[in-house]
């Protein structure tokens, strides 16, 4: 039997301006659970091939976790048209910067402090914490008040059937004449060097990453759009980076099947293991 998640915790919730751009605010969801703490925390980033949806994709898995006792930041970011790659980037690192800024005050810590992402948004906080530093994604000064010693390192992060490598799929895409999803590379990537120099399996291969902090990558084992494959070879390059990395494949499952069929037991199984990651690191 799949585990099931253990609702330990009230929780509270509300919506916070956490970043002001001349075009108006960005909100985040926040999920802090009740207690004395300090409990791990996490910005969660969702996916919708890089131009859509919004900080309620994820609404019920995230509520979950935060019953566990974890603090969740789910993050609305600049997509096309209003701004193309890497502005999202750019919102994700302010937004790692910002939770740990109050960590103390919403009941965890910042060195507790980790990432999560579905699909695009399993690729952009790959990004994230492999770059923390990276003068293009740390482009937007930090949040008014914030402690000295922080950064947009991760203590972790998941990557939940991530677009690990957007060349890869760019070029699936093109092999199956898809426009809408090349249509949606073109307007966050712009051009296929763009994707190449995002992308995760391409930075570590170049020896590029600033970061490698503990990672769970997970996927459906019948996703359409990353194979299992290129979880597994990331994993290993990650591990020869010199960080440690988990891989779970869900035999039969597609793309996006832990928020699609919440109840199905490889769902329950993928957020418990989630769950009992995020503890296990940020606890």
């Amino acid at each position: 039997m799949a585990d099931q998640i253990a609702a330990t915790h009230a929780v509270a919730v509300s919506d916070v301006e956490y970043l002001h751009h001349p075009d108006g605010a960005l909100l985040a969801r926040l999920y802090r659970p009740e207690g004395s703490g300090p409990f791990p925390a996490i910005v969660e980033v969702h996916g919708g091939a890089w131009v859509n949806n919004d900080r309620l994709n994820n609404e019920t898995a995230m509520r979950e976790l935060a019953e566990s006792g974890i603090v969740v930041l789910s993050l609305d970011f600049r997509m096309p048209p209003v701004a193309p790659y890497p502005a999202s980037v750019q919102d994700i690192n302010f937004a790692i910067r910002f939770l740990k800024s109050r960590a103390r005050e919403w009941g965890s810590d910042p060195a507790r402090v980790g990432g999560f992402g579905t699909s695009s948004g399993g690729h952009q906080i790959l990004l994230a914490a492999l770059r923390p530093h990276d003068p293009r994604y740390a482009a937007l000064p930090g949040p008014a008040g914030m402690p000295a010693g922080i950064d947009a390192s991760l203590a972790f992060v998941v990557s939940a059937w991530g677009v690990l490598d957007p060349p890869a799929r760019y070029a699936l895409a093109r092999a199956r004449a898809n426009t809408t999803m090349l249509d949606n590379h073109h307007r966050f990537w712009g051009d296929e060097a763009a994707m190449v120099q995002g992308s995760p399996p391409h930075i570590l291969a170049r020896g590029e990453a600033q970061a490698t902090p503990p990672a769970l990558i997970f996927q459906g084992g019948a996703d359409d759009w990353t194979a299992p494959e290129q979880a597994e070879a990331l994993a290993a390059a990650w591990r020869a980076a010199g960080g440690h990395a988990e891989v779970e494949i869900y035999h039969g499952e597609k793309h996006g099947f832990m928020r699609d069929t919440p109840d199905t037991p490889a769902a329950r199984a993928a957020l418990a293991r989630t769950r009992d990651f995020i503890h296990r690191h940020g606890g």
